[in-house]
């Protein structure tokens, strides 16, 4: 029976593991130990999330309000996209819907035909509550009536993941035993080739009975003591360093993560209560870390607070994420940029599947073994290929981007792009995040424009839709008129609601 869980590292991995089996796993005759290092540090600059962060600390019975005053969270409403498409292209993707279907039949096919037809119609994100807030540096809560527009979106958070860390280390504080120390060497089963123990440099032997890998990028169980290798995605994702600093400054009108496009990479910023947060996620293929340096601080909001740090990676995913009675979350598992504010998503979505398919035998649990694998497989590769698409649809001309406009993709992916272009039609993944409202936003807001739509609509089914076509922008935008400038207050509770999560089906 699995008395004893050793979870190794902390950082946000950690501790979100550690929270989530305090929660649920701990009782008089289990212990939860989590050993971590001070002196090896995390990487912490992750600071924005996506809606399911809310279900999560829901799940842990945790306060809105309290989490985000112990992390300086602001609110998020999507990400904004500068430069994706072309070099002045900009849009939105929001946390919600564009329109609604109309007679069975996609909105974004009346968009379409009404651009196809020559008509002056507003861009497509302008049909989006979310992004009409964003974009008017407003927030509201959604609305719990499914009959109101307001209820067509959701929403997460900015925030400081150092201080997420700290405060479920807190939330944990008597359920969890926490050892400060550094592995040294790591005891394997003769038989079996399980984990047995791990030794710290104080000599300190901890044993366990399922072990759980938040090392980060080290990834010192599951990768070097169990062997199981990394598959690099760096011919799709050619990124492989980041510089990161925070800055004074305010941007609390700012409800959406920005990311624009630069010369062989990307720039992040991302307004917290107390600071913002800056980044450069590059390829040192295509520039060097002084021109991006450059790059990021000609992107900067106010003064920075400290160096820039730098950052090296490679994108990717271990081949298993269960091996024997070890489990990688996190970035001991694997990494993708953070372009869909999807790394914490990849944690939580580890925590749960883990919860879910727990064995009551750390011996006997192949079975378990083989389907957690299975579905993290399956959701890294789908965020994969989501990322990739960004960089697919690009038509910028600096030899970076012209690269990954010419790259061979993903088969899954480029199936999905090719019956778009032809038909309009959305192509989903069986399971996964990311959801049509997402691919819409990605396919129209960097001009993949279709010609062919679907075969129902007529010219007099759209001339007919016409008129809600140009007046729904100005009703969304009247609606977002009569809502109080966004106060970011931290004290109040939001409505209960159907949580319209983003890539959760409703």
């Amino acid at each position: 029976m699995i008395k004893k869980y050793v979870i190794l590292g902390g950082g946000t991995a950690g501790w979100m593991t550690a929270a989530a089996f305090a929660r649920f796993l701990g009782s008089e005759s289990v212990q939860i130990v989590l050993i971590e290092s001070d002196a090896i540090g995390t990487v912490g600059v992750g600071e924005a999330t996506i809606p399911h962060i809310r279900a999560f600390n829901d799940m842990l019975g945790i306060e809105e309000s309290d989490f985000m005053q112990a992390v300086n969270a602001t609110y998020k409403l999507g990400i904004r996209f500068s430069g994706w498409g072309s070099s002045n292209s900009d849009y939105y993707h929001p946390f919600g819907d564009h329109g609604f279907p109309i007679k069975g039949v996609g909105f974004h096919h009346y968009w379409l035909g009404a651009k196809n037809a020559g008509a002056d119609i507003a861009p497509f994100d302008s049909f989006s509550m979310a992004n009409v807030l964003a974009r008017e540096k407003k927030f509201t809560y959604p609305s719990s009536d499914p009959d109101d527009v307001l209820s067509t979106f959701s929403y997460a958070y900015h925030i400081d993941a150092t201080a997420y860390a700290k405060f479920l280390r807190s939330y944990t504080e008597g359920r969890v035993t926490r050892i400060e120390g550094e592995v040294v060497s790591v005891a394997k089963n003769t038989e079996t080739g399980s984990i047995a123990s791990l030794t710290l440099a104080s000599g300190e032997c901890i044993e366990g009975d399922l072990f759980i890998d938040c090392s980060g990028f080290r990834s010192r169980l599951l990768g070097q003591e169990l062997d199981i290798k990394f598959q690099s995605w760096k011919k799709w994702l050619p990124c492989d360093s980041a510089l990161a600093v925070p800055t004074e400054g305010n941007l609390l009108k700012q409800p959406y993560t920005h990311s624009s496009a630069k010369k062989a990479g990307w720039c992040w910023k991302i307004p917290l209560q107390h600071r913002i947060g800056n980044g450069h996620v590059f390829s040192s293929d295509f520039t060097s870390r002084e021109d991006a340096l450059d790059e990021l601080k000609n992107n900067l909001s106010g003064e920075m607070k400290k160096d820039p740090i730098t950052i090296r990676f490679e994108a990717g995913v271990r081949e298993k994420t269960w091996e024997k009675n070890c489990i990688a979350v996190g970035l001991a598992c694997g990494f993708l940029e953070p372009l869909e504010s999807t790394s914490i998503y990849l944690i939580e979505v580890a925590i749960l599947k883990i919860l879910e398919l727990l064995p009551k035998d750390s011996k006997n649990c192949l079975l378990e073994e083989k389907e957690f694998n299975r579905q993290m497989e399956n959701e890294y590769l789908k965020v994969r290929d989501f990322i990739i698409l960004h960089y697919a649809l690009n038509q910028r001309t600096e030899e970076f981007w012209k690269y990954c406009a010419n790259m061979p993709l993903p088969d899954a992916l480029q199936e999905k792009i090719d019956v778009f272009k032809a038909t309009a039609q959305i192509v989903e993944y069986d399971a996964g995040l990311f959801m049509p409202p997402s691919w819409l936003a990605v396919y129209l807001g960097q001009g993949l424009f279709p010609v062919n739509i679907d075969s129902r609509l007529m010219p007099k089914s759209i001339q007919e839709a016409m008129a809600l076509l140009k007046e729904m922008p100005a009703h969304l935008n009247h609606i977002v008129s009569q809502i109080d400038a966004q106060k970011q207050k931290i004290d109040g509770r939001p409505p209960v609601s159907r949580m319209s999560l983003y890539g959760v089906r409703r």
